[in-house]
């Protein structure tokens, strides 16, 4: 078993005083296996694909030189970020922007690099699609040895190994930029370093993430039009569109800014799929082999009592469909759903309920050896990668527990639902055919996990675990909580391994794949039902919590008051869960 690198730096307000320990530079991650040779067909992992009818080609430049790194101190710790240029880029390609990432984890890059392309057939006559830079502009620089300054005139003190500039690209009229640069000299870097994207083949762009963070010390006391000290910020890109029919194509650059300017207002942008040719997504049998390869291992809690099953042995094993304004009795269904109603919305109409007594208490224990994972294969970033959103099912959510300090206590009935849709993504890069991330859904929420920082069990399988009772995924063992991690109070969510497991890469059924024109795949009935895989349930523990919280000491009471204003409404009342069609995410990005 290979074990990620713990403690990335995540960003936040990082005060830079004091000279940071130097960290090793970061190994070159590789995967324990080599990547398969994947089923010929299509345009899928062959280093290639064109969008804007073809007038634009692209490539993954995946090996990378260092330019410089820069660390910082932050709470007693420190934490150190590395800036790339890529190397070995294929002939007649031009670099978009550079690349960055924490120290923290094994150096894993996938950065966009373009080359003009074959203009469609009678198409009018344009402008070049990439085209040189008329300038650069000067965001920020620090200097080895302590001093760093703004354009501004905003001073404070850094340390680096080295002097740093940080530059943005000044396109020409009609062109965008996509991604910054950095250079260890003064000088402005060649125009011929980067190329510019014209305006019709890119897309809308905004920040996310945080890759560097600098809260700089002042050499002057504040004015009062200035209420906090001058910061650099340092964050990756991505496409404001995005989703399975997004068309936003992330190139892997990054942006930095003095005083939080969005990246478009200095000129920058995305790719765009202006087509969305999807010729570059994995075929049938390429999507198979994708799953084989890199299906991750799904471990649930040693104390797991409400295990997954198939759909197909809950509903033979006595779920029902129930109607409103029925009978009271409810209506068996078999084991791909066929009688249950397609299509429309969640009005209120039909939900599915298990049988009382002993026998739907067996329902709700699941059936781990029935238990399979299904596959929705959709495109992501504008058809650059490909997403495999695998969906469990599990018969029954167990009770959540309390954590007040270093006392657990369980909540009766709270979190116990009938049914429990729960998913993992892997994203695969359509260039290379590499893992590139994994997606952990978290009740409401998620964050991706790159490939290099992953914990993998046999060759290139990732883990993941389910939470106890709430079934939630998450990359790494341990105990985490739907709260305040600084005042030790939340719901808990207990993560770790045991034998109890699904393989996903040997069980697992491909449910959906849309790209591949309709009936490529035969998608279950039961995937287009779009009511409740249970019932409503109504619960009484935020009184509890209530009470409970007014017994604290005041020195936490104030705290723990507003924590609970911020707990999920699901402590009071929890609508019957929907099923994987009516997430947001079937059709959208994942929520990161």
């Amino acid at each position: 078993m290979r074990q990620r690198w713990g403690g990335c730096f995540s960003g936040g307000d990082v005060r830079v005083g004091g000279r940071p320990l130097e960290e090793p530079e970061p190994e070159v991650f590789s995967f324990a296996e080599p990547l398969p040779a994947w089923p010929p067909g299509g345009g899928f992992a062959r280093g290639r694909m064109c969008i804007g009818g073809g007038e634009l080609e692209l490539a993954a430049a995946t090996s990378f030189q260092k330019i410089c790194t820069l660390s910082s101190t932050w709470r007693g710790g420190s934490s150190s970020t590395t800036f790339y240029r890529p190397v070995g880029v294929p002939e007649g390609f031009c670099l978009l922007g550079h690349y960055c990432q924490p120290n923290c984890r094994p150096l894993h890059g996938h950065l966009l690099v373009a080359r003009a392309g074959a203009r469609p057939p009678g198409a009018p006559a344009q402008p070049p699609p990439l085209c040189a830079p008329r300038d650069y502009s000067l965001v920020w620089e620090f200097r080895a040895g302590g001093v760093g300054s703004g354009t501004r005139g905003d001073a404070g003190s850094c340390y680096g190994l080295c002097d740093a500039y940080f530059w943005v690209p000044v396109p020409p009229e009609g062109y965008r930029a996509l991604g910054c640069l950095v250079t260890t000299e003064p000088q402005k870097p060649p125009l011929d370093e980067v190329a510019c994207v014209r305006a019709d083949l890119t897309d809308e762009c905004e920040p996310h993430g945080s890759l560097l963070h600098l809260q700089l010390a002042r050499r002057r006391p504040p004015s009062s039009s200035e209420s906090c000290a001058p910061a650099f910020a340092v964050r990756g890109v991505r496409p404001v569109h995005r989703g399975m029919w997004g068309k936003g194509v992330g190139a892997g650059t990054f942006c930095c800014a003095a005083d939080g300017t969005a990246p478009r207002e200095q000129g920058m942008a995305c790719l765009s799929n202006v087509e969305l040719d999807l010729s570059a997504m994995p075929t049938l049998e390429q999507a198979h082999a994708v799953i084989r390869h890199y299906g991750p291992t799904l471990f649930f809690h040693p104390k797991e009592v409400y295990l997954p099953s198939s759909v197909s042995w809950f509903f033979k094993n006595g779920a029902a469909l129930y109607k409103r304004g029925g009978d009271g009795a409810g209506e068996e269904v078999d084991g791909e759903g066929s009688n249950l109603p397609g299509g429309g919305c969640n009005d209120g109409e039909y939900w599915i309920d298990v049988p009382g007594g002993e026998r739907g208490r067996a329902v709700c224990r699941g059936n781990i050896d029935s238990a399979e994972l299904y596959a929705h294969v959709k495109p992501a970033m504008g058809g650059a990668c490909t997403d495999v959103a695998m969906w469990v099912f599990c018969p029954f959510n167990g009770p959540a527990r309390l954590k007040l300090g270093p006392i657990s206590l369980p909540l009766g009935k709270t979190g116990r639902h009938v049914g429990d849709w729960e998913h993992f993504t892997l994203r695969v890069s359509n260039l290379t055919g590499e893992l590139m991330g994994l997606y952990y859904s978290q009740h409401s929420g998620g964050h991706w996990v790159d490939a290099s920082a992953l914990e993998y069990t046999d060759g290139n399988r990732p883990v993941v675990y389910s939470s106890r009772n709430g079934h939630a995924s998450y990359a790494y063992p341990g105990v985490y909580l739907q709260g305040s991690a600084a005042l030790g109070i939340g719901i808990r969510n207990d993560a770790a391994r045991s034998r109890l497991f699904v393989d996903s890469s040997a069980k697992y059924r491909i449910v959906a794949a849309e790209h591949l024109g309709e009936g490529a795949v035969a998608e279950p009935q039961w995937l287009q039902f779009m009511r409740e895989w249970g019932p409503t349930v109504v619960y009484k523990s935020r009184k509890r919590m209530e009470w409970m919280i007014g017994r604290l000491p005041l020195r936490i009471r104030g705290r723990a008051e507003n924590m609970l204003n911020k707990m999920p409404n699901e402590l009071s009342r929890e609508e019957g869960p929907t099923g994987p069609k009516e997430k947001n995410n079937w059709e959208g990005d994942e929520r990161w």
